[in-house]
């Protein structure tokens, strides 16, 4: 889909859904850019967008990327991974930082036993070495965006909410507080800008739900990456509208 179409699709969203009126509009939209693995460069610049907008970030990182040990599963993280000095930063900035695994390993490929206790010394990683951090409200992302019905009901039986495939990324809005399965979907490994515009654009005239996409650095970092000058336009034009809310997972749950 073209740039220039985006701000017309969005306003037949807009005008289709009664934007007009003076009173307060229902929130029939959630959004959710899912930023994975943890590029030092990308999520600080992430953050700053974010908060030109008055928004938090969800931003997911591999809890030993940044250990002497890690041995990058792909080219995409052979760039500077940050440490939980970093998250707990970003974090006391309003910004949201969960789990996306161990050591970034695809979990269907290895025995279940051992893929449980990745997801665990993840979890307790986490509870050790970020600040506030309870295992039992917390989001986990799988690697990949792979899993099994086993290792969703094990992860499930820990934290809050999982994200995963699916067949689309378009969820309902939850309706309790309960434990959920996301899907979400992604685009890569090249620049991701117009998949993304699409999508939104797709969802933003539909009847509503709650649109998980999975993303990872900006500009030339990571897999799929958008460019800081798309991120900073899409906010802009997005927070414009009263029906959307651009949130982070754990951010919806507590809402509700």
């Amino acid at each position: 889909m073209k740039r220039r179409n985006f701000i017309k699709t969005t306003a037949i969203g807009t005008l289709a859904l009664g934007l007009g009126s003076c009173s307060q509009p229902e929130k029939t939209h959630i959004l959710t850019l899912s930023f994975d693995d943890g590029f030092k460069k990308s999520f600080y610049r992430i953050a700053d967008i974010y908060e030109q907008f008055d928004l938090k970030a969800c931003l997911n990182v591999v809890a030993s990327a940044h250990l002497p040990n890690y041995i990058p599963p792909d080219k995409w993280q052979s760039v500077k991974l940050g440490d939980f000095n970093d998250w707990n930063v970003l974090q006391k900035r309003g910004h949201e930082i969960m789990p996306h695994s161990w050591e970034h390993q695809n979990l269907t490929k290895i025995p279940f036993q051992q893929a449980q206790k990745l997801i665990t010394k993840c979890l307790n990683y986490f509870e050790e070495n970020l600040d506030g951090f309870e295992i039992p409200e917390s989001v986990y992302s799988f690697a990949f965006n792979a899993s099994t019905p086993e290792l969703e009901k094990f992860a499930l039986s820990k934290v809050k909410a999982i994200r995963t495939h699916g067949n689309s990324p378009i969820n309902p809005i939850p309706l309790t507080n309960s434990s959920i399965r996301l899907a979400c979907s992604s685009f890569g490994p090249e620049n991701a800008d117009i998949w993304v515009e699409g999508q939104i654009n797709n969802f933003l005239n539909s009847s509503g739900g709650w649109l998980v996409l999975n993303l990872h650095g900006l500009d030339n970092e990571g897999w799929g990456p958008i460019s800081s000058a798309f991120l900073i336009n899409l906010l802009k034009k997005l927070s414009q509208h009263d029906y959307l809310d651009i949130l982070p997972v754990g951010e919806v749950l507590k809402n509700i």
